[in-house]
């Protein structure tokens, strides 16, 4: 059965991760790249038109913003990477961020990597996702704006996402703001990886092979 998401709050921005109160549920983070459509996707999932700002300029999110999902989980929107036009110090200052986050965070429970079904993986792209496998934080890749290519043309776009981002066909969710397509199927995802997992052998989309690994996702330094 697929999830529901009855309520939507904004909780806090932080410039800085801490954990304490209100922050202080299960969390699903979403990350992803500058003008992937961050945003768009977190207003889809909550069916909350404003929810979260969305803006015809890359780069507006700038804080950790936290939102609260039906009073039982955190869904964290961290800054998009891979903005050019932001100078060095801030794109430092991004990364910084969300490395904090990553190291930090004991409640974090699944990330949502966003990629734009329409170009291949940039480099920052890459970088995130090598940095979620060898850090062992289960993730799910969701490919965004598939409304803007044809059906017939998914299978070919895909294709790259996968090789580039090790992931399979099936493990790759396509997914359109505008639509609501692959909304349910998101959902469903979703909730089956904020539930309590049945064992300690429950699976998951990522593999824990090595220790963390530092990357400042934005002035990529690995």
């Amino acid at each position: 059965m697929t999830m529901e998401i009855k309520s939507a709050t904004f909780v806090t921005s932080l410039a800085q991760y801490t954990e304490e109160p209100p922050v202080t549920l299960p969390q699903l983070a979403v990350v992803g790249k500058s003008n992937v459509g961050k945003s768009s996707l977190i207003n889809a999932l909550c069916n909350r038109n404003k929810l979260c700002k969305t803006s015809s300029t890359p780069g507006k999110t700038r804080l950790i913003n936290v939102f609260l999902i039906n009073d039982d989980f955190h869904l964290v929107d961290l800054p998009g990477f891979g903005f050019a036009k932001v100078n060095k110090a801030e794109k430092k200052r991004w990364g910084e961020m969300m490395e904090d986050y990553f190291q930090q965070s004991t409640l974090l429970k699944h990330v949502l990597q966003l990629v734009d079904i329409r170009h291949e993986p940039t480099e920052d792209d890459i970088v995130m996702n090598r940095y979620l496998r060898q850090s062992g934080i289960p993730f799910t890749v969701v490919a965004t704006k598939v409304d803007k290519i044809s059906r017939g043309a998914r299978s070919k776009q895909l294709a790259p996402i996968c090789r580039t981002l090790l992931a399979q066909p099936w493990e790759v969710f396509p997914f359109s703001s505008a639509t609501g397509a692959g909304r349910e199927e998101l959902l469903t995802k979703i909730e089956t990886a904020m539930s309590p997992p049945l064992s300690a052998n429950a699976d998951c989309d990522t593999m824990v092979a090595h220790p963390p690994v530092v990357c400042e996702v934005g002035s990529i330094k690995e």
